[in-house]
């Protein structure tokens, strides 16, 4: 593609060099001299760590065709190829991506959703619903991307890819014939302008806890992110017989102010009747969750194998954004009825190591470790044994709250390690563990610090009882850890079926111990 048509998608831009443009070829764009190609736009951006401005030489000396930036005191001298300043070289990126795949979000209806807690669960189950009701669709979310049959990894840590790789899932989506994208859509995403040029047709909002105040440093300013989703679907491009649609959860606190945005229709929904979709009959047997619906329409009864109760609100937000895409209520009974499992959200471990139930969950806030604790007291027998931690530089207010929840709600509590980065894994679990010690709970007794999460793991699931569950929560599919500066492999799944294996070993000798 022509330089000089890619940067007709800027909203504005500077060339600062006498180099020509007009006949520059881009064959690729990148922001990582790392992975940059020949022919390449390099994209330089300010990072939390990183400053792409300082790798302009290089990317240089590695064939770009042209660079972009937005501080021009940091371009060098001896720069010959062309150089383009912009006022936001992250919300550039997002617009040149777009223009490089042919604007693939206009060919398609965008579905974000966003929220603390709930949001891969909830794209889930929009993307299962749309798809069993015969409508082509991929998904992005924090586990993986999925498009037709392909499944592909997402990246570390991240709920929401950067600028670059959603434009490429997303014209990935239409060349394999898709209708709809789902987008989990996280604050990271919209304060760093990743989904930019998303070209949003429904915005979902599941619920507003605090999380992520290291990087927003204000609730205020959590909720002003969260809101430019919203931002975005009202003035994102309009798409012909697509009606511009906001689903908010009623119950939440922060619902008044997203009800002000210029969209065609607002739906509601929540456990109140005041809302649009809303429940009430609910009933948890064992691991089925049962509820009657009222929609603006009729009403009818759901069944679901999603666990926990929060899941009506999940469940709630998906059927919403069905029926303003008219989804029969025969299609969305089955759909929901046939999810069984979300990967890493409430999902059990089948074994065959005693009458004790293994889950893994991926609740790594104070406000989704109680949900899924409660969940679990729903269906368990004796009692509950919990492995968490707390991510090191991120929402430091949040562990002592955490351990006041787990104080208060299992049985037995193994603090360990979740990524404590450059962080202390012991003062960070010292910090947890205030808050089981403020509910009464004593160390040795019925809470354990151990920063070794294997060894963490490996303890909770040898000391389980027929009737008891044991849940690691924090880590779910995430495929690694990080000490450090350091991502070491890491397969939570591997974990605890080895821990499964450790116990039937123990059990294996001390049954031969007792022969002899």
């Amino acid at each position: 593609m022509k330089l000089q048509k890619l940067l007709e998608s800027l909203e504005d831009y500077t060339v600062l060099t006498k180099a020509a443009i007009q006949d520059v070829d881009i064959n690729g764009i990148s922001f990582d001299t790392r992975i940059l190609q020949k022919g390449d736009l390099f994209v330089a951006i300010k990072g939390t760590d990183a400053d792409g401005h300082n790798y302009i030489s290089q990317s240089s000396e590695k064939g770009a065709s042209a660079i972009l930036i937005e501080d021009e005191t940091k371009v060098p001298e001896n720069i010959v190829i062309p150089v383009i300043k912009v006022s936001n070289s992250r919300k550039a990126l997002a617009q040149l991506a777009a223009a490089f795949y042919d604007f693939p979000a206009q060919k398609l209806k965008i579905i974000g959703v966003t929220g603390t807690d709930g949001k891969t669960t909830t794209s889930t189950i929009i993307h299962h619903i749309l798809n069993e009701a015969g409508h082509k669709t991929g998904l992005i979310t924090s586990i993986n991307a999925i498009i037709g049959n392909e499944v592909f990894e997402t990246g570390f840590h991240t709920t929401t890819p950067d600028a670059l790789s959603i434009q490429k899932y997303l014209a990935q989506m239409v060349a394999a014939g898709s209708e709809y994208a789902v987008i989990e859509t996280s604050s990271h995403g919209l304060a760093q302008y990743r989904v930019e040029a998303c070209e949003y047709d429904i915005a979902v909002l599941t619920n507003i806890t605090s999380e992520h105040l290291d990087y927003h440093k204000t609730r205020k300013e959590y909720v002003t992110t969260k809101a430019h989703l919203f931002e975005l679907l009202s003035s994102s491009y309009k798409k012909e017989n697509v009606l511009k649609t906001s689903v908010l959860n009623y119950d939440d606190p922060s619902y008044s102010k997203f009800t002000n945005y210029n969209v065609d229709r607002h739906f509601s929904f929540g456990l109140s009747n005041k809302a649009d979709f809303w429940a009430d009959d609910i009933s948890v047997d064992g691991t089925l969750l049962q509820f009657t619906i009222h929609t603006p329409e009729e009403k009818f009864r759901i069944t679901s194998r999603l666990v926990g109760e929060y899941n009506v609100y999940n469940t709630l937000a998906a059927i919403a954004v069905a029926y303003s895409q008219k989804i029969s209520k025969e299609k969305i009974i089955k759909a929901i009825g046939s999810l069984k499992n979300i990967k890493g959200r409430m999902e059990f471990v089948p074994h065959e190591q005693g009458n004790f139930t293994v889950i893994i969950d991926f609740a790594h806030t104070a406000n989704a470790l109680e949900q899924a604790l409660h969940a679990v007291r729903a269906f368990t027998e004796n009692e509950i044994h919990v492995v968490f931690g707390s991510a090191g530089l991120r929402d430091i207010q949040k562990r002592k709250d955490m351990g006041i929840v787990a104080g208060k709600l299992a049985d037995n509590i193994y603090i360990t390690a979740e990524d404590p980065r450059t962080e202390s894994a012991e003062a960070i679990i010292d910090e947890i563990a205030a808050g089981c010690l403020q509910e009464g709970r004593e160390e040795g007794a019925d809470f354990y610090k151990i920063p070794n999460r294997e060894e963490a793991i490996e303890k909770a699931i040898c000391s389980a009882q027929d009737g008891d569950t044991v849940i690691t929560c924090g880590k779910a599919h995430e495929t690694t850890m990080c000490y450090g500066m350091r991502e070491l492999p890491w397969s939570e799944y591997k974990v605890v079926q080895n821990a499964l294996a450790r116990r039937a070993l123990i059990l294996t000798e001390n049954h031969a111990e007792k022969k002899e």
